[in-house]
């Protein structure tokens, strides 16, 4: 399709059939080719009315883009082509805007897609829904749980290289805005046989891989595990290195996965530490021993590899060395203990590694949903994602494909029962007659296999119980006995004559036809796999570890909790999971995926038709087709109907001004389609046969030929008519510039040809003007000059007269002077000559001494002691003075300075300096408290009639007093509190009331801790087994942090003489009753301005948000 075509309708440029329940003539045949067609063309999905069909690609297709989630956000379902953004953008828009929770259930055989399409889904919700810093967070855990499940649930197969080895439903939790608010995860039935065996070409799980690919040296060697696949006997030696998959990046992506959901360290590291003890389980060898009595026993070949999994779980050799060769049976009042053989050794070492895993699994599903669980106690609103195994019909099957073909019945009863409802709910919603559709109804079958008293799995269950004999052999007979006259079970020892002539059924099996087909059962191990049987000196060895995750995992090994009632079997434990799913799934409304496997080579363009054709009959997809066509193949509301076909006809072309289905009726009827074809619902309308529509969709592509050739023709002489009405007024626009440009060049000419004349005129006549201006101008300039010339001869002959008169003078003056100064010589050159050079100099420096002095008065630098100026010296030989002067002037202005401090200030001088010790470059907010004097009492409790009775109450004098907020221990929301300091004790009143809270002597406390950022919170820690460590540290906030913190440190250092540890980190623990919480700090924008904002995650993390 070219990029500008726009597609608006499922109809439009179909290739092949978009939804199967058009298909004309409908067969097995027909929906296969076109299956295969669209295949062909890279079109993957399908619809079968509201449900899709997705056939893997094994590549990568430009289908998934951001661009593409924005084309089919807030699109009706059948707006554009089939994909399944459109089934998860159409739930997701039912359960925010009709507030109905949605199930979305994926199925198909393994290597079908499920879990990649169930990716799908999760990221298309996760891009659509709302934005903002929690929202964000909780989208990444849940996306995040998807590689630490893969890591610890999915395994290498021959026919998947991602192949999920469990079943996984999710209930994603959403506010009423359609945020997301979390998730809970169930599993179903982990294949934990894979764990100690796998089947030829097909791995162990991945995360054993993983860790010996990704770990770092040093990992491994805490682990005591060594890098080479080979070396360990669980892990399957062909098929360890896989084509395309990075186990070591793989790793490191689960490690981050982990650490997002909310994993801490110390419990990523005892999870990694059970996998590394459960590849060492089998390494451990067995020999056989015969003791004095006869009786066969056996003993560990090599106790090395069994000392480094007893280090590696904190366990004690000799106890679990003693459950591998020993089992004691308890009856009653009696124990009797056995030894156990070579056989039993192995039983009982496979036993434990398969319960070991599985159990640590369960443990992770839980703590993950801890973790993503919705925090608020809000009504939500529920989507739930089913990634489940398909129908399995394998060359062997056991009682795992028993299992999963059952929970694959009870879909499919669900699916027919959902589907005909929702069909019947929308005829009569839309007043459209019911018509009763006939299906085959496969209840038959789900009551042979979950029949309280009659049913396979009550048999097995009630074999397993049985005392005496058991074996496969004695199952395979009771059913026989039970279930020989049922339709839908056959076996070779029945007593049905019919069967007795079937060879292609052995005798140790049995056949029973599902819905998808028949399927034939091997019931060896029948019995095993059923009991799940794993000794209790084994559970009682696991509890008594010191590794507290292995300890948690074996509750039933506690003595005190010991019971001799026998757990829960296999069988009944999965269907009462399956009973709870259905119930769960019944409340939802249903949307479906139905993966199909192209072909077994895991090839792109390969398209299988006996392997598809075989899948489209077991996922029954034609029984699907049939019950969406029982009714009518085809309905759509009025208002598209008739956008879509109203050129058809020219009554509703192009424009009607009426209701939409009174065009609808009139367009029906001009085009004289029979009644019996439509049938009108209230806001739809039903056509019966696809031909029908198909011919209204071929009379649509010929009037839109038609009126694309009409547009053209209109187009062209529009364009022709526009291109000569624009020729002919640029002709017009032309001429119009040339006249202008003439005229205007005559115009131009004769102006130049004026103003030349005009000008030679003017300067005539100003050249007259001019003559006789001058002339009159020198007349009277001769008479000026002549009389200029007279008035200076007289002035320069009396100025000669004056200075000659002057100079006499000035003569006579300077004669007397010089007489006079040479008698005054004369008289006094006795005394001048002896005294006059000291004289002159004590004088000189004397005048230069009093200048300095009075300059340095004038120029004193300001009283402060901080201030570092002083007036420039003079004179070289000044130096010393200088100096002296200056160091004199600083110790006087410090004398007087000290002389003003009173003994507070002095204290408050003193704090400050500690506080410049304690948290000078270490704490951001510091520079804040610089210029901030530290009062103590903030409130003024002894003026404050409010706090009257409070002041009473507490004896000695208060240091400090000032409101601070109290950090919840449970949820991370802050409470205003009084907070005093004295010299004993810090004492936490209620803010209104004035009521004391705590009373903590300063001696309990041990520790205080700060971020490292500007926000105020602080943490005290006191005393383990203390009065006031009931309950845990305490945690607040406060603007006035460094004060609370220096005078709390000084009056201990002056109690104790010792100081206490100010610990400054941007993650620190702190104790919540029993429980270690890290309070961490993350960069965040604020909601209440420079108030750091906590927020509780879970059971381990206190997040505080800091700008």
């Amino acid at each position: 399709m070219a990029k500008s075509e726009v597609k608006t309708s499922l109809l439009d440029n179909m290739i092949g059939v978009g939804d199967s329940v058009l298909l004309e003539p409908l067969t097995e045949d027909t929906f296969l080719e076109n299956l295969k067609k669209r295949f062909d063309h890279c079109e993957i999905y399908t619809y079968i009315g509201d449900v899709v069909i997705s056939v893997n690609p094994y590549r990568p297709l430009p289908i998934y883009t951001p661009a593409k989630v924005e084309e089919y956000r807030n699109r009706n379902f059948y707006e554009l082509s089939p994909h399944i953004y459109a089934l998860a953008d159409e739930a997701y828009r039912s359960l925010r805007d009709q507030d109905k929770d949605q199930c979305i259930l994926i199925t198909g055989e393994s290597g079908a897609g499920k879990t990649e399409a169930s990716k799908l889904v999760m990221s298309y919700v996760a891009a659509v829904c709302g934005k903002g810093t929690e929202v964000n967070q909780v989208k990444e855990q849940l996306l995040q749980s998807n590689p630490v499940l893969e890591a610890f649930g999915n395994a290498k197969t021959v026919r998947n290289d991602n192949s999920s080895r469990f079943g996984k439903y999710m209930d994603i939790e959403f506010d009423f805005k359609g945020d997301p608010l979390g998730g809970v995860i169930s599993n179903y039935l982990l294949e934990k046989s894979r764990v100690v065996k796998q089947p030829r070409g097909e791995r162990n799980f991945h995360i054993f891989y993983q860790l010996l690919s990704g770990g770092s040296d040093d990992l491994l060697k805490q682990l005591k595990l060594e890098r080479d696949f080979n070396h360990y006997n669980y892990l399957g030696q062909e098929s360890a290195e896989v084509n395309g998959i990075d186990d070591a990046a793989n790793f490191r992506t689960v490690k981050n996965a982990m650490q997002i959901v909310g994993f801490m360290d110390d419990e990523a590291e005892s999870v990694l530490a059970v996998v590394a003890a459960v590849l060492k389980l089998g390494n451990i060898e067995f020999k056989p021993e015969s003791r004095v009595n006869g009786m066969d026993e056996s003993r560990i070949q090599d106790k090395n590899g069994l000392k480094e999994i007893c280090e590696l779980l904190g366990q004690d050799q000799a106890v679990l060395e003693r459950a591998f060769s020993f089992r004691t049976v308890e009856a009653k009042q009696e124990k009797v203990s056995t030894t156990l053989n070579v056989a039993q050794a192995y039983y009982a070492r496979d036993a434990l590694a398969k319960n070991l895993y599985n159990r640590l699994f369960t443990w992770l599903v839980n703590r993950i949903n801890g973790s993503i669980k919705a925090q608020t106690k809000v009504r939500k609103k529920v989507m739930g994602v089913l990634d489940i195994y398909g129908f399995e019909i394998f060359e062997n099957n056991s009682f795992e494909q028993f299992i999963i073909n059952y929970c694959n019945e009870k879909l499919q009863q669900i699916f027919i029962e959902l589907t005909l409802k929702e069909e019947q709910e929308e005829y009569i919603k839309e007043g459209i007659e019911w018509t009763h559709i006939e299906y085959f109804n496969n209840a038959i079958i789900c009551e042979l296999i979950e029949n309280n008293t009659n049913g396979i799995l009550a048999m097995l269950d009630e074999e397993c119980l049985r005392p005496g004999t058991v074996s496969d052999e004695t199952f395979l007979e009771k059913l026989n006995q039970v279930c020989a006259v049922h339709e839908r079970f056959e076996s070779r020892m029945s007593k049905s004559s019919r069967f007795l002539n079937d060879t292609s059924l052995p005798h140790n099996c049995f056949r029973i036809q599902h819905y998808a087909g028949k399927v034939m059962y091997h019931v060896a191990g029948f019995v095993d796999k059923n009991n799940d049987l794993l000794y209790r000196d084994l559970s009682q060895a696991m509890w008594k570890t010191n590794h507290s995750l292995v300890k948690s995992l074996f509750p039933e090994g506690n003595p005190a909790k010991m019971s001799l009632k026998r757990p829960p079997t296999a069988g009944s434990q999965f269907r009462a999971s399956v009973a709870t799913l259905m119930k769960n799934l019944l409340t939802k409304n249903p949307n479906y995926i139905r993966c199909i496997k192209p072909n077994d080579q895991k090839a792109p363009l390969i398209f299988s038709e006996a392997l598809v054709r075989h899948q489209i009959n077991y996922l029954g997809l034609m029984e699907n087709v049939y019950v969406r066509r029982a009714g009518y193949a085809f309905k759509q509301p009025y208002d598209p109907c008739l956008e879509r076909y109203k050129m058809l006809c020219s009554q509703t072309w192009p424009h009607w001004r009426h209701g939409a289905r009174d065009g609808v009726e009139v367009l029906l009827t001009e085009l004289r389609i029979p009644s019996e074809e439509f049938s009108y619902g209230r806001s739809k309308i039903f056509i019966r046969n696809p031909r029908t529509l198909f011919k209204l969709e071929d009379q649509r592509k010929h009037r839109l030929e038609y009126l694309a050739t009409l547009i053209q023709k209109i187009y062209r002489g529009w364009k022709c008519r526009t291109n000569f009405l624009l020729m002919k007024k640029s002709q017009i626009i032309i001429s119009a510039w040339t006249k202008r440009y003439f005229q205007q060049k005559k115009y131009l000419r004769l102006k130049m040809v004026t103003l030349r004349i005009q000008s030679y005129i003017r300067g005539w006549k100003a050249r007259k003007l001019l003559r006789e201006l001058k002339h009159q101008k020198r007349c009277v300039e001769s008479v000026t000059t002549i009389a200029a010339y007279w008035r200076g001869t007289q002035a320069r002959r009396e100025l000669k007269r004056l200075k000659e008169e002057a100079r006499r003078k000035h003569a006579v003056a300077v004669i007397w002077a010089y007489w006079l100064g040479l008698k005054v010589r004369r008289e006094y050159r006795k005394f001048f000559r002896a005294n006059a050079g000291r004289k002159i100099y004590e004088f000189t420096i004397q005048r230069i001494m009093q200048k300095y002095f009075l300059d340095l008065r004038n120029k004193l630098p300001p009283l402060s002691p901080t201030e570092r100026s002083w007036p420039v010296r003079p004179y070289l030989f000044l130096d010393g003075t200088h100096t002296q002067l200056r160091r004199i002037f600083h110790l006087w202005r410090c004398k007087k300075y000290r002389d003003q401090f009173t003994d507070q200030k002095r204290t408050t001088y003193e704090e400050k300096l500690e506080a410049s010790e304690l948290f000078k470059d270490k704490k951001a907010l510091y520079t804040n408290s610089v210029q901030q004097p530290f009062q103590g009492d903030y409130l003024e409790i002894s003026k404050n009639p409010k706090y009257q009775k409070l002041n009473g109450a507490v004896e000695e004098k208060i240091l400090l007093a000032d409101v601070v907020n109290k950090i919840n221990r449970a949820n991370g929301k802050g409470t205003p509190r009084i907070f005093l300091l004295t010299k004993s004790n810090f004492i936490i009143a209620d803010q209104k009331s004035g009521q004391i809270k705590s009373n903590i002597p300063v001696m309990d406390i041990t520790s205080v801790s700060v971020s490292k950022q500007t926000d105020g919170l602080f943490a005290v820690h006191l005393k383990e087994g203390s009065t006031a460590a009931s309950k845990g540290d305490f945690l607040f906030t406060s603007d006035r942090l460094i004060e609370i913190i220096t005078k709390l440190y000084r009056i201990i250092f002056s109690k104790t003489n010792q100081k206490i540890a100010v610990e400054i980190n941007n993650e620190f623990l702190v104790q919540f009753n029993q429980d270690k919480v890290c309070v961490k700090f993350i960069q965040g924008a604020q909601k209440n301005g420079n108030l750091p904002a906590c927020k509780r995650k879970n059971n381990r993390l206190l997040e505080v948000t800091v700008p």
